[in-house]
């Protein structure tokens, strides 16, 4: 059997989801050997758990998830992971941005023995600073963490059923999904898709959590805030040997007049911020080490509802 699991993490989606499953229902279910969808319910505060579960009296093949709380997409596509039964499975978002063909798509690209299948945008219907900022993400992600990552950045991914043992063995809390499967280095493929502009529903990806992504990438995939910090501090430690030295010079030739406090508060502002930000840098691998050590489950499940 080839039975493929679809993992949707729903947070405020009350408005796209029944159209979701019917656009699925036309366009995949037949296409595929047998399926299965995970809705995973990510501590909504709208309707989306009652529609989820009418949906699952409407087909036995749907598997409703409630989490007790809003975790996270990250930990959401996680407990759909465990959840599942399918030999494969597939994330897809439920703002109806990708044509769901996209996973029938993957899903005969898996078939051919590839155990990863990426979703890469090849075009995005965003706005100027989303598309620069979000390639500015990308192209520093390829240059200092995996140069396998998509040059137009990933959605959705289908892995099979030893990857996906793999990455729930992984057990990370602060992280970032794609770049954990790139990082198994798995045999992969890519498939392009065209994302459309969100035509319902309000998106909840906010600003916080893009600044928490660019952080779990980089600290949890790179070590390169770390070398910043050293060759910043080693900069200055050189800067501060060759200012010591020239006021010595000076001091010994002429002695010093009180002048120059303008240039000396600047100076001293401009080193407290550089240590401040540092050891805001540092807090950040310290609580990372912190959060993991406390073995709190990356997630809780309140209900699962299935057949």
């Amino acid at each position: 059997m080839n039975k493929l699991s679809i993992i949707i993490p729903v947070y405020r989606n009350e408005d796209t989801l029944k159209d979701l499953y019917y656009d699925l229902k036309e366009k995949v279910f037949q296409k595929t050997d047998d399926y299965e969808v995970v809705f995973v319910n990510d501590g909504s505060d709208d309707n989306s758990w009652n529609i989820i579960q009418e949906l699952q009296k409407e087909d036995s093949k749907i598997v409703a998830v409630n989490l007790s709380k809003n975790f996270g997409e990250h930990a959401g596509i996680l407990a759909g992971l465990e959840i599942c039964t399918g030999d494969c499975a597939v994330t897809k978002q439920a703002d109806l941005q990708e044509d769901s063909t996209l996973i029938v798509d993957m899903y005969n690209v898996w078939r051919t023995g590839k155990k990863v299948v990426l979703a890469a945008r090849r075009t995005r219907q965003d706005g100027f600073f989303t598309k620069f900022f979000a390639g500015l993400y990308y192209i520093f992600v390829r240059k200092c963490i995996n140069k396998k990552m998509p040059k137009g950045g990933c959605d959705c991914f289908l892995i099979d059923r030893q990857v996906i043992t793999t990455i729930l063995n992984l057990d990370e809390i602060n992280s970032s999904l794609i770049l954990q499967i790139l990082w198994t280095g798995y045999d992969s493929q890519l498939v392009y898709f065209d994302r459309q502009k969100r035509e319902k529903g309000k998106g909840a990806w906010t600003f916080a959590k893009k600044i928490k992504l660019v952080m779990d990438s980089f600290i949890g995939f790179s070590y390169i805030p770390i070398k910043i910090v050293w060759f910043t501090g080693l900069l200055f430690l050189l800067f501060s040997f060759y200012l010591g030295t020239s006021i010595l010079i000076e001091y010994c030739k002429v002695g010093i007049n009180v002048n120059g406090w303008a240039s000396i508060m600047c100076l001293i502002l401009i080193c407290t911020g550089f240590i401040l930000l540092f050891l805001g840098i540092l807090g950040e691998y310290i609580w990372r080490i912190y959060d993991e050590t406390r073995n709190r489950p990356i997630y809780i499940i309140d209900k699962i509802i299935k057949k």
